[in-house]
């Protein structure tokens, strides 16, 4: 009895191959082993029993962990190329030691780390599907800087479900918590939602209407840092559920790390009676807006608007001026704080023209106009605690700090549409998605006085090529802007590097 090995498509596939003899005829019986992952450790993976190891001389066969195997890559069809993209994938890897997420991104549990490396990279520097990253990868210098990579599709999604285990996930987190405060310090919060298109049949998918259109989503909820505009922690949901655990448990969540919250800004769908309760039960207090149909937002406009227009109420906020005036409400049934009312004039006035034409149109009374136009620009906020009304417009939108994150993770990463069957596979593209998204951030604030975004200086960056030569890579000139980069960052390109000095 032996191991017999056949190749199909450039693949080598083991069987175990038995020779009898019956009747003065030898008769050889032959069993499919699967792929050959190791021949020299006799690892082998077929569908049946996934990786495994079998002992010829005792007919063992034992199950391992494919996050444990770092197989030996052999590509098909692949041809070496003798110019690389080479200043991005090389800046990415040196930004992303230099900021310290190194050590959070060591956390993740999966054998094959070039694998986690190479995967990550592409997040950052292609909008693109998965299915596309080996055909990026075959033309990067990412494939010299991480050779022990495997990201073709079939080892992408047990990549991602490795990454993505509760296990993981939390050790990422714990260690990426030490780069943003000390335990002793409390911050501001900036809790928000956003949708996740995903067509899948998936027990989190749920329907969902935004602005009128229906589609299948995931509901993303997402934490972020006032201030420094960092990602924070993420955790999703069904998209049609907005009760207190998806607020309280993030804060929850933070608070197991080691990160303390004192402030949150919270989306208008969170201001319910019992998120409330929960979050002035956590010493937290709040800011949110209501929305125009809830009882408490027609009663303070009722009763306070006719007097809103003063000079006292008079205020300026990023070119725009504003009415506002601050009175006592009860937000919910037993607890007490402060609302704020506002007219703001420039959308006021933007608003009239379409207002008139629509009128013309649908032959609106001219009570109906005045009673729209009188409402036209207002807008009622909420708060636990008092608030000078010069200072609540900046602070409510600080909001759109988590707009640009979730704008960065669905313009700039590869994060839309999902394509994503188990939860463990969601979790893991979602944790490489926030890395990406913690990357960005970092780097358009350490650009500074560069006038160029994170994006431009990626793209700055791919611009320099690289030559691959047998054993070694000269690196091509970089622009006056790639250069004005690598010096910022105090980050030394040398002419020449030797291939097996490559260090990840």
């Amino acid at each position: 009895m032996y191991i017999g090995y056949d190749i199909k498509n450039g693949i080598k596939y083991a069987k175990i191959c038995k020779s009898q003899r019956i009747n003065g005829k030898v008769k050889t019986t032959q069993t499919s082993l699967g792929r050959v992952i190791d021949e020299k450790n006799n690892i082998y993976q077929n569908r049946k029993q996934g990786i495994f190891t079998y002992d010829i001389n005792t007919g063992i066969y034992s199950t391992l962990d494919p996050t444990t195997i770092t197989p030996t890559i052999k590509r098909k069809n692949t041809q070496e190329k003798q110019i690389l993209d080479f200043g991005d994938a090389f800046f990415v890897d040196c930004y992303i030691n230099k900021i310290g997420l190194t050590s959070a991104i060591k956390t993740l549990k999966y054998a094959n780390q070039d694998s986690i490396k190479t995967l990550l990279t592409f997040y950052i520097l292609c909008n693109m599907t998965n299915y596309n990253a080996m055909e990026w990868y075959n033309g990067n210098y990412a494939h010299l800087l991480y050779p022990k990579a495997n990201i073709e599709n079939q080892h992408i999604n047990e990549l991602l479900t490795a990454i993505g285990n509760e296990t993981s996930h939390y050790a990422f987190f714990n260690e990426y918590s030490k780069l943003l405060t000390h335990k002793e310090e409390d911050i501001n919060v900036l809790i928000d939602y956003t949708g996740l298109p995903n067509s899948i049949h998936f027990p989190l998918t749920a329907v969902s209407e935004q602005s009128g259109q229906i589609s299948n989503e995931i509901r993303l909820v997402y934490a972020v840092q006032q201030g420094t505009n960092l990602p924070l922690y993420f955790r999703y949901a069904t998209e049609n559920i907005t009760d207190n655990s998806t607020l309280t448990n993030p804060l929850l969540e933070l608070k197991a790390l080691n990160i303390g919250t004192k402030f949150a800004i919270l989306n208008a769908e969170y201001l319910t009676e019992k998120n409330v309760k929960e979050t002035l039960d956590s010493n937290i207090s709040f800011v949110s807006r209501l929305r125009s149909n809830q009882t408490l937002h027609r009663e303070i406009v009722a009763k306070h608007l006719p007097t809103l227009k003063c000079k006292e109420n008079f205020v300026y906020y990023n070119t725009r001026y504003a009415y506002i005036k601050r009175v006592d409400c009860e937000i919910v049934p037993g607890h007490w704080g402060y609302a704020y009312l506002g007219l703001d004039l420039t959308w006021s006035s933007m608003g009239a023209p379409k207002l008139f034409e629509r009128a013309k149109r649908k032959n609106l009374s001219t009570i109906d106009v005045h009673r729209q136009i009188s409402t036209h620009g207002v807008f009622v906020f909420v708060s636990t605690s008092p608030i000078d009304i010069d200072k609540i417009l900046p602070l409510y939108y600080i909001r759109q700090q988590i707009f640009q994150v979730f704008d960065v993770r669905k313009n700039n990463i590869n994060f839309l549409p999902l394509r994503i069957q188990s939860e463990d596979a969601l979790r893991g593209h979602l944790l490489l998605a926030f890395i990406a998204a913690v990357f960005f951030r970092r780097l358009q604030e350490d650009l500074g006085d560069l006038e160029c975004t994170a994006e431009g200086a990626l793209l700055a960056l791919r611009n320099q090529k690289c030559k691959v030569f047998d054993g070694y890579v000269l690196t091509m000139e970089a622009t006056k802007q790639a250069n004005d980069i690598y010096k910022r960052f105090k980050i030394k390109v040398d002419d020449l590097y030797v291939q097996n000095t490559f260090c990840n």
